[in-house]
């Protein structure tokens, strides 16, 4: 007579992690939607770089100049989609880790911009190491959450 061994299912996906993805993507929606006037306009984006330019550390300085500045009219219309697009992913439960990862970049693209990644503030800031350890953890476990649309990641 052969006993076989039953393997237990693996334990559920921490539903703190879903919890954690829908309020992230209540935030990035929320930022997305704030920035809905760049959809007609990259002037406010262009205004917004420049009055970074002023205080931000030389790398920063250097990268809003050759880059942020002149890519200014795609970005504005970038950064909008792409933040209403992640924040629905997110609450949703859509594509979490891509949805996170991509929503890190962007963020920490802002924070290298404004030159806030190098100071020591930044660690106290409420949308820089929250935001930031937040959306890691969903890039890196956020896969199969429960109560999310696409289970399978």
């Amino acid at each position: 007579m052969s006993a076989t061994k039953s393997e237990a299912p693996p334990p559920a996906p921490p539903a703190g992690l879903r919890a954690l993805s829908v309020l992230l993507g209540i935030f990035m929606f929320a930022m997305g939607w704030s920035k809905t006037a760049w959809l007609t306009s990259s002037a406010l984006l262009t205004d917004e770089l420049w009055g970074w330019h002023e205080y931000a550390p030389a790398v920063s300085q250097w990268y809003l100049e050759t880059i942020a500045i002149p890519g200014a009219p795609l970005f504005a219309r970038l950064v909008l989609l792409g933040e209403l697009a992640c924040g629905t992913a997110l609450m949703l439960g859509l594509r979490i880790r891509l949805a996170a990862l991509v929503s890190l970049l962007m963020v920490l693209n802002f924070h290298f911009a404004m030159g806030v990644l190098f100071q020591a503030a930044y660690l106290t800031n409420g949308y820089g190491l929250p935001v930031v350890a937040g959306l890691t953890a969903l890039a890196w476990g956020g896969g199969g959450l429960p109560y999310s649309l696409n289970r399978r990641e």
